[in-house]
């Protein structure tokens, strides 16, 4: 493939398709949080955390216990995907539970390894 296979050489602009893009495009804030939404969730403590809590509630412990972390480095990480409104937590007792935020994060989530095993 050559490297000028891509290059747009036409003269003539798509006004139409330019305006109505523009029209639709998000505020640059939407664009940043997105991005730091994605960000948060490259990381592979947090993805495995997710894939975890995608599965069953769970508190710290078990969380550690499966990822064979310290539950300071499982609490730290989950303080971080609390912040991003990612993962929610209930108090029962003494014990706190937690799970995915909603059906929204669960999609993407889920939805992340479908399209990641389809391209294996």
């Amino acid at each position: 493939m050559s490297k000028n296979e891509f290059v747009c050489d036409c003269n003539v602009i798509h006004q139409e398709v330019v305006d109505s893009t523009l029209k639709q495009m998000p505020s640059q804030d939407l664009f940043l949080k997105l991005a730091e939404f994605y960000k948060i969730l490259g990381d592979t403590t947090r993805a495995k955390i997710l894939f975890a809590l995608d599965k069953n509630e769970m508190c710290v412990c078990d969380i550690a216990n499966v990822l064979s972390m310290s539950k300071s480095s499982i609490s730290h990480q989950l303080s971080t995907l609390r912040r991003m409104g990612i993962v929610r937590c209930r108090k029962e007792g003494k014990e706190v539970y937690y799970t995915l935020d909603d059906d929204h994060v669960k999609g993407l989530f889920e939805l992340g390894i479908e399209h990641i095993e389809h391209k294996s």
